[in-house]
């Protein structure tokens, strides 16, 4: 409709009888994740898994009572020894992490490897019913300034030019002091690419961009401090990746080394009429690139002045509360540093400390979890030092 942004969804072709083709189920990109049921972008979509450890199961743990034994275990304990060599990042096939992922890591690193080697574990988290209830919230809330278009597409470059046409469109919209919703952001962090979707930027009655992030909750309640911190992570790194775009510090060539792209490759035939639709007359992903980054050379946009955390209860919709996150570089860019050694093979996976183990009550892992056995042989060694004494 005239006035809306348009937003565009991937959609991955799959072939049927007779070599034809149809549309198939939204495209997943390498480390994203599902974001939502119509388009290609992060994981988990702002909803509080983690929120039930305060309340019983986990929504994997529900689904997977009494299913017995899986033969991806099996399959997977194989490609896991196949992998022990390189660092994560290798062992794992990941091009770039999402910003989900770092958040995940504030939670329990020790669970996010898991979840790798086990991705059909993870799959169940990410089908639970709280997550896509998350989703549904969360997509109601885009409808309601833009349209969703889906796009057939053909090849990752395809994928990635959707990200990028979508980018480009929210960004003229912002210029024009509009809301934008779902805007995708990437950029290098220790030498690594991350990508990300902010819920939410918009201009204040006195003129300050603010990103808003929503997050749908289980239960009418607060999180833990423990989630707030992952939250806070997440927002933060939003803003970090939003104005290093904006301030033209991301540079071609990085997209194209991490993500090991065809520049000069045709896009499929939705793509290419897709994006004459928005006006841009491009054939290949490499041109793409030079409109993209020729446009943040001499767009206006202001960085962000505030970040906000909006908790909302999925029964109802109900606003639980908001809150203002106070944004602290320095300490941002340590947390990402460590996070971030961990997928370069600096150092071990690291699960939670003994303060926290409360956490494990609602893993799925936490049967097979190497991390938790060993803390609990040293707290067993721990007290029958004590008791020589």
């Amino acid at each position: 409709s005239a006035g809306r942004p348009e937003v565009a969804a991937a959609m991955r072709r799959r072939e049927v009888g007779g070599g034809g083709a149809s549309p198939g189920k939204p495209e997943r990109c390498e480390g994203d994740g599902a974001h939502t049921l119509y388009r290609s972008s992060e994981s988990d979509h702002g909803t509080d898994t983690a929120s039930c450890s305060e309340h019983g199961q986990s929504p994997s743990q529900l689904s997977m009572s009494g299913s017995g034994g899986d033969p991806q275990c099996e399959s997977n304990s194989n490609k896991r020894s196949r992998q022990d060599k390189g660092t994560p990042l290798e062992r794992f096939d990941r091009k770039h992490l999402s910003v989900t992922d770092l958040s995940r890591q504030a939670w329990c690193e020790q669970q996010v490897v898991y979840g790798l080697e086990l991705p059909h574990i993870q799959q169940l988290r990410d089908d639970a019913p709280v997550v896509k209830a998350g989703s549904s919230i969360h997509l109601a809330r885009e409808l309601e300034i833009q349209d969703i278009v889906p796009i057939n597409i053909e090849s990752r470059e395809d994928s990635w030019a959707v990200k990028l046409i979508n980018f480009l469109s929210m960004i003229q919209f912002l210029q024009a002091g509009e809301r934008v919703r779902e805007l995708p952001v990437f950029g290098e962090v220790e030498g690594i690419l991350l990508v990300g979707v902010i819920d939410e930027l918009c201009y204040s009655s006195s003129g300050e961009l603010e990103l808003r992030e929503l997050k749908t909750r289980a239960q009418p309640t607060f999180p833990s401090a423990a989630q707030r911190k992952s939250h806070h992570l997440q927002v933060s790194v939003y803003k970090l990746l939003f104005e290093a775009l904006v301030k033209g510090q991301l540079k071609k060539d990085t997209i194209v080394q991490h993500l090991q792209l065809q520049t000069e490759r045709s896009f499929g035939s939705e793509v290419m009429l897709h994006a004459k639709r928005m006006g841009l007359f491009v054939n290949t992903f490499g041109e793409l690139l030079d409109l993209i980054f020729l446009n943040l050379t001499y767009i206006e946009i202001p960085t962000i002045d505030v970040l906000k955390i909006e908790y909302c209860y999925q029964a109802d919709a109900s606003v639980i509360g908001t809150e203002v996150v106070r944004f602290e570089e320095k300490r941002v860019v340590k947390e990402l540093k460590h996070y971030c050694s961990f997928w370069k093979g600096q150092r071990e996976a690291q699960g939670v400390d003994i303060e926290e183990a409360w956490k494990c009550r609602s893993c799925d892992f936490a049967d097979i979890c190497q991390w938790r056995e060993r803390k609990a042989e040293e707290a067993v060694a721990r007290n029958r030092a004590n008791h020589r004494k």
